[in-house]
This record gives structure tokens, sequence and C-alpha cells, in this order.
């Protein structure tokens, strides 16, 4: 536990912060999720806007600083990317 005044304040943000934070990132991981299983399952139209749902949320993390930007922007580049893969490939197929 903490001693000092200024530790005990330092762990009260802390916790401020953490429930704050906690739902915008579990929100930007669910949309990546879900889009990511929308792309495995082949269901790429609903992949599409699952992709979309996915980088506002990712934005919406940067932009409150609950995340990196660049974190953000990788996250989205690796999603763009596999949905890119998966857009090729059935065409491909057809």
């Amino acid at each position: 536990m903490p001693r000092k005044a200024s530790a005990k304040k330092a762990a009260r943000v802390e916790v401020r912060r953490r429930e704050y934070n906690k739902p915008v990132r579990s929100a930007a991981k669910t949309y990546i999720t879900k889009a990511e299983r929308l792309i495995r399952s082949g269901e790429l139209d609903g992949a599409r806007v699952a992709v979309i749902q996915a980088q506002k949320a990712l934005d919406r993390a940067a932009k409150k600083g609950v995340i990196h930007p660049n974190n953000a922007a990788r996250r989205k580049s690796r999603l763009m990317k596999k949905l890119a893969k998966a857009l090729a490939s059935s065409e491909v197929s057809l």
C-alpha cells in the first residue's frame, strides 16, 4: 500500500482512470473480434460493416487517450489486411 499522500492520490486516480478506460478498450476489442470472426467465416458483407465499426472504436479509443494512436493504427492496418486478403481470395474462387 502507498504510504505518502501523493502515492495514495495517484492510486485513487489510477482507479478512476481504469474505470473510465476499461469499457472503451473492451468495446474496441469486441468490435475487432467480431470483425475477425466474420472474415474467417466468409461473411464478407457483414465483415466490411464490422471492420468500419472496429475502426471507429479504435479511433475513439485513441482520441480519448485510452490506447496510443500508433497502436490503433497498427490494429486497423492488420484488420484491413485480413479483410483485403479474404476479399481477394473470394474473388479468385468465384
